[in-house]
C-alpha cells in the first residue's frame, strides 16, 4: 500500500475508492494532528455486508432493517474503514475533512474533525478485532504517521476518549497495548 501524499488518497492491492460526500476542505492552515479510532457494523454485529459503504455515501435504504431508519438521517464519513479481512475502503482524502468525530474535544481543543484522520474498525465494542485488522491498521497508522509526524503515540485515539460522553467505540474489544507495541516496534527498527 502506498499513500499519495499529494492527493491523501491510499494505492495498492486490497484498497478500494468509494468516495463520500460527507466531507469538506479542512479551515484554512489547520494542520493535521490526530489519529482517531473507532467501530462500526451494519446491521450492528453483522460484517461483510457492504452497509457501511452504504451509510457513508447516503445510500443506506431505511427499510432494509429497523436499525437503518434510526440512522438514516445522519450525513458521515470516515476516511478509512478495515474490514475484518484487512480490505480497506477509502471514503475521502486524508487532506479533506471526514466527518467522523462529531463533537468532540482532544488536548482542549474542539471539533477534531478540523484536523483529524478517522479510520473505522469493522466490528463492536465487545468481539476481538481480527489479526488482519490489526496488521492492516497498523500499515495504514505508519504511512499516516509517516505524512504526519505530529501524530505521536499519544495523538492516536478512539473515538470514545474524544467524545467520552457520547461514544465508546473502538470498546474495550480492541487491544490497544498491541497496537501501540506494534507501533513502537516499528519505530525502534527505524
Amino acid at each position: 500500500m502506498q499513500l499519495d501524499r499529494a492527493t491523501g488518497w491510499f494505492h495498492g492491492i486490497g484498497i478500494t475508492h468509494c468516495p463520500s460526500p460527507n466531507f469538506n476542505a479542512r479551515p484554512e492552515g489547520e494542520s493535521i494532528s490526530l489519529l482517531v479510532i473507532h467501530n462500526i457494523s451494519l446491521p450492528p454485529a453483522c460484517f461483510g455486508t457492504g452497509k457501511v459503504q452504504q451509510f457513508f455515501q447516503n445510500r443506506l435504504d431505511p427499510n432494509e432493517h429497523p436499525y437503518f431508519a434510526s440512522i438514516n438521517h445522519l450525513t458521515v464519513s470516515a476516511h478509512l474503514f478495515v474490514e475484518r479481512d484487512g480490505a480497506v475502503t477509502q471514503f475521502v482524502s486524508l487532506l479533506d475533512r471526514a466527518w467522523h468525530a462529531g463533537v468532540s474535544c482532544f488536548d482542549g481543543r474542539e471539533g477534531c474533525n478540523d484536523f483529524s484522520i478517522g479510520i473505522e474498525l469493522e466490528g463492536t465494542d465487545d468481539l476481538p478485532y481480527t489479526d488482519a485488522q490489526y496488521a492492516v491498521l497498523e500499515q495504514l497508522t505508519r504511512h499516516i504517521r509517516g505524512a504526519w509526524p505530529a501524530i505521536d503515540l499519544h495523538r492516536i485515539q478512539g473515538h470514545s476518549d474524544i467524545a467520552p460522553q457520547r461514544k465508546t467505540d473502538p470498546g474495550p474489544a480492541f487491544d490497544w497495548s498491541r497496537y501501540r507495541e506494534a507501533l513502537q516496534h516499528n519505530e525502534d527498527k527505524a
